[in-house]
């Protein structure tokens, strides 16, 4: 057995925290996904309820399949790649406004020809956004505190993607530009021309939400309309939601009623997806919720680890782009679980169900990956080199100058 583990240990690279924690995520969503799918498998699947477990547990291990292809990708060629796929992204958004299947009372995804598998656009948007501002950040540092030649161009592209995003999903959109601005912050951009957006952001979304009190049926205005009333206190749906979840926690106690014991699951909608850290806390309890919110900081501490030792300013702000995405929509389920947030859409990264948006997950954490095993090979030589006597370290230098000769 341990012959087995070192020869896995050997063939994955980068840090070995963040591999750590995307197992014990995977075991936690093995577990809860089967125990919060039985009334899905009764009303969908004639009571199989293997059937969901065996389909969640292959894109799972499909998803850590592509995250193992994209951490041995070196992480300069994702700078090319961003430009790729934000040109990509702005037709498949703006084909999702006019003609995405309409799920759950959301309007989010389209239909993959001939693997008929169901395709969240906004995943694609939010996950090329975030990789093609760090490159952008990095490309512009040299005038970066210039209006014209700095703010605009790295301000544009989120400003058009989250456009496209919000009229469908406010929750992802806002998330995605909220962690735009603290990439940018991070990249060093005017701090001024940073509070001068976010001023433009909280007024925009007062008009929004003054407007879904004015014209409640038009468009999904009606929905954000709901869900700010439910989490001051209204009624419907949301409500429901909210209240059933707060039972389930209630229930879970300190160490919880044990792993498939939950009752709360056949009452609670979405317990496996938007709802599970519900699931979670009345299976595995508190002990089980604080354990799982360390792991998603964890996480978040890991990718600014490797922002410190990052070889280049790209790959640091990728790491930090990706982990803050991550953290912040763990955060956000999880609060709206816990009723501290509205209700929103988002899931639990890497524990929820789910099929496109778990892989961009997966291939997100590969990317970061990527960036610690550039940073970890980069030490190696400096360590190697410096280990070497004087005369080596010479030749070496020689050899270098006459290559570049």
């Amino acid at each position: 057995m341990s012959t087995s583990i070192q020869f896995l240990l050997s063939k994955i690279k980068g840090d070995r925290y963040i591999w750590f924690i995307v197992f014990a995520l995977s075991v936690f969503s093995i577990l809860a996904v089967y125990s919060s799918t039985r009334s899905l498998a009764f009303s969908s699947q004639g009571g199989n309820t293997e059937y969901y477990l065996i389909k969640h547990t292959a894109i799972l291990f499909f998803g850590i399949f592509l995250m193992y292809l994209c951490h041995l990708i070196p992480y300069k060629y994702y700078s090319r790649i961003s430009q790729l796929l934000v040109i990509l992204s702005v037709p498949l958004l703006v084909y999702t406004l006019f003609f995405a299947a309409d799920v759950n009372d959301a309007a989010r995804w389209i239909k993959l020809p001939v693997i008929n598998l169901t395709f969240q656009t906004s995943d694609l948007g939010r996950f090329a956004l975030i990789m093609y501002t760090a490159r952008m950040l990095s490309k512009k540092q040299e005038n970066i505190k210039s209006f014209k030649q700095a703010f605009v161009p790295i301000i544009l592209p989120p400003v058009i993607i989250c456009a496209l995003i919000f009229p469908e999903n406010f929750s992802t959109a806002a998330v995605l530009f909220f962690t735009c601005i603290l990439l940018m912050f991070i990249g060093r951009v005017n701090f001024k021309y940073i509070m001068l957006t976010i001023a433009g952001g909280v007024f925009l979304i007062s008009i929004i939400i003054a407007l879904s009190f004015a014209f409640p049926e038009v468009g999904r205005l009606g929905t954000w309309k709901a869900r700010i009333e439910s989490f001051t206190g209204g009624g419907g749906e949301e409500q429901y939601q909210v209240t059933q979840a707060k039972i389930a926690i209630a229930k879970g106690g300190i160490i919880g009623v044990g792993p498939g014991n939950s009752t709360q699951k056949d009452f609670l909608p979405f317990a496996y997806s938007d709802f599970i850290f519900a699931t979670i806390i009345e299976e595995y309890g508190l002990l089980g919720a604080v354990f799982l919110i360390f792991l998603y900081l964890a996480l978040l501490y890991r990718s600014i680890n490797i922002v410190k030792k990052a070889p280049s300013s790209f790959g640091a702000l990728l790491a930090a782009g990706l982990g803050i995405s991550l953290t912040i929509q763990a955060l956000i389920n999880m609060g709206v679980a816990t009723h501290l947030l509205p209700t929103t859409g988002l899931t639990l990264p890497l524990v929820s169900m789910g099929g496109t948006s778990l892989w961009f997950t997966s291939i997100s954490i590969g990317i970061i990956l990527s960036v610690s095993r550039e940073a970890d090979l980069n030490e190696e030589k400096e360590n190697y080199k410096n280990e070497l006597p004087e005369n080596d370290n010479l030749e070496i230098e020689n050899s270098k100058e006459k290559k570049v000769a």
